[in-house]
């Protein structure tokens, strides 16, 4: 647990001191969900947009400090092998941090995305960036969310007992480190204002929970929820379903997170 209490030390210190004003709203939505009492036995999923390379770590600066000195009170993440885990020394270091490297390409049946299933089993907590890649729809107007990956679709699946999903919203982060930064490139840029915004996990936990109890795969394919699609598998309808299903709960959070701000 150091290189975690390490990387949220770090990211505590820049939130504070980095940065002109951090403000979170909902982070008890989180807290209440990680006390053991309230595990019951099953995985938690927490699912954000994604707006820069630093997304992760620094939003977990919010957390209590004794958070980072245990492994079920800190997310389990995965990261692009491509990207991320191409340094022999800074892949240890991820892999202590709790990041789950994942391979571009290798789809739904690879060992990442089995481990994280493994990991929602035992109760633990995984956070995901469904988009895949960095979005910074402020620099792009008109932009959007991405859709999102099938992988946190097919751990929902998969996992023993639905785990609850709490949607997050992130804004600010794109200003620490833009697409269109100069140099240096790999300094975050001090003095921004950051939000985070967990919203309330009950509404898209149940949507889950209905549609694994009640829903086949042949059912979604014929209830025209989802349009046709090619795949063969056909629990790819129920895929294609959960994950839009996730995309909407986080663009409804960022919609009404983007209505609240004054004008």
């Amino acid at each position: 647990m150091l290189t975690v209490a390490f990387t949220g030390t770090l990211s505590k210190l820049f939130l504070k001191l980095g940065c002109s004003e951090v403000k979170v709203v909902g982070l008890p939505i989180l807290l209440d969900a990680l006390a053991e009492d309230n595990r019951a036995g099953r995985g938690l999923i927490t699912v954000s947009n994604h707006i820069s390379v630093l997304d992760d770590p620094l939003v977990w600066g919010i957390l209590p400090w004794h958070h980072y000195f245990s492994s079920r009170k800190t997310r389990w993440t995965l990261g692009a092998s491509d990207i991320i885990f191409k340094n022999p020394i800074f892949s240890q270091f991820l892999r202590n941090g709790q990041v789950i490297e994942t391979f571009r390409g290798d789809g739904i049946n690879q060992k990442a995305v089995h481990l994280s299933i493994e990991k929602l089993n035992s109760g633990d907590w995984i956070h995901i960036f469904p988009e895949g890649k960095v979005n910074q729809i402020k620099s792009n107007p008109g932009g959007d969310l991405l859709r999102f990956k099938w992988g946190v679709s097919h751990m929902m699946i998969k996992a023993n007992s639905t785990p609850r999903v709490i949607p997050m919203y992130l804004e600010g982060f794109d200003d620490i480190m833009p697409a269109d930064r100069g140099f240096p490139r790999f300094m975050p840029r001090f003095g921004k204002r950051l939000k985070i915004t967990f919203g309330d996990p009950s509404g898209v936990t149940e949507e889950v929970r209905a549609i694994q109890e009640t829903c086949t795969a042949e059912d979604v394919a014929t209830s025209g929820l989802v349009p046709p699609s090619n795949e063969s598998d056909p629990e790819a309808q129920l895929r294609i379903l959960m994950a839009d299903i996730l995309r909407q709960a986080v663009k409804r959070l960022g919609d009404d997170v983007t209505r609240s701000r004054p004008t």
